[in-house]
């Protein structure tokens, strides 16, 4: 099997919620894919049948050629995976959790004080190798993360939003060490819901909502989806947004997204933007903004399913089932 990862409709149901809903999935060896949707769209449930946490309803999963429901001891033995949240031991030292993982995966004592060693150094850990982790910083704890995922030397690496909460120097640090673990060979599924961490990071992207894949593509095939370009428009007055929006709407065919008094919405045709222009002086609209850009991965999601990639969804939502 070429593939690293291969998912054939996976479904998945809690009570009443249908989290996957007969999704596909293909990851080539040593490439990234990047797995979007906004909170419930079924991304952790899918990650958690891959990494055979959750038995599927219906369908078949393959990690590494080895099936996920009957071949379960040997998908674990082949895989790391990294949550959302630390599941790091705070009480215990960065090299302590390390080795502890380390003699859980059968290594020796000397063996395991080696893995971590190298670890340590390789995610900038040294330093602070000998302190608890309940004193390091966001960054530091994500990276001890990351690296006890990789005790075991996995070739397949699931990654489940991993920066959530990180400020953006420490998002950037932890993009940096996943490009060295591809370059390296691994395999990384990416769940994200920073649009721009998938558009770095990701050879190839699936976007899912209501645990359907809707898109996918390279980010460059999913941009040429909508035309491209953008239309910003933000009228001086606020109480010209109702006006410029209808003005919007009938020029370019479909309605615009509103965030307080800035319109936005995917412009196929450029040529419109100057009967866009046309109209708002003929009704006294005077734009404060006015540009089209080229879109962006944020445009595609909204433009595919109305919404933003990081919508918060309701308590009780599919991906927070057990």
């Amino acid at each position: 099997m070429d593939e690293a990862i291969r998912a054939e409709g996976l479904v998945k149901q809690f009570g009443a919620t249908r989290a996957l809903d007969g999704i596909d999935l293909s990851v080539p060896r040593g490439t990234v894919l990047g797995l979007l949707g906004p909170n419930g769209a079924g991304k952790t449930t899918a990650v958690r049948i891959l990494a055979t946490l959750l038995a599927p309803d219906a369908g078949q999963a393959w990690v590494d050629g080895c099936d996920v429901a009957s071949e379960a001891a040997a998908v674990r033995s082949r895989i790391g995976l990294t949550g959302q949240y630390a599941s790091v031991d705070e009480k215990l030292t960065g090299r302590e959790n390390l080795i502890l993982i380390a003699r859980l995966l059968g290594f020796s004592r000397r063996d395991a004080r080696a893995r971590a060693g190298e670890l340590l150094v390789e995610f900038g850990l040294e330093d602070a190798a000998h302190r608890p982790v309940q004193t390091y910083s966001g960054g530091m704890r994500r990276r001890l993360d990351l690296a006890a995922s990789l005790v075991g030397r996995p070739r397949i690496l699931f990654l489940d939003e991993p920066t959530t909460g990180l400020d953006p120097r420490a998002r950037l640090d932890l993009w940096n060490l996943i490009r060295e673990l591809v370059a390296q060979g691994t395999t990384v599924l990416l769940t994200t819901q920073y649009l721009e961490e998938a558009d770095s990071l990701a050879d190839e992207i699936v976007v899912i909502d209501q645990g359907r894949v809707i898109a996918s593509g390279t980010s460059d095939q999913l941009k040429a989806r909508i035309g491209g370009q953008t239309l910003v428009l933000a009228p001086e007055h606020e109480s010209d947004v109702a006006t410029a929006l209808s003005i919007v709407t009938e020029i370019v065919g479909r309605e615009p997204e509103v965030d307080g008094a800035r319109l936005r919405v995917p412009v196929s045709d450029p040529a419109l933007v100057p009967a866009v222009v046309r109209r708002l002086d003929e009704s006294g609209i005077v734009a404060r903004e006015l540009t089209l850009r080229g879109a962006s991965l944020d445009d595609v999601f909204l433009t595919l399913t109305g919404r933003h990639a990081s919508v918060e969804t309701p308590a009780g939502d599919a991906e927070a089932a057990p």
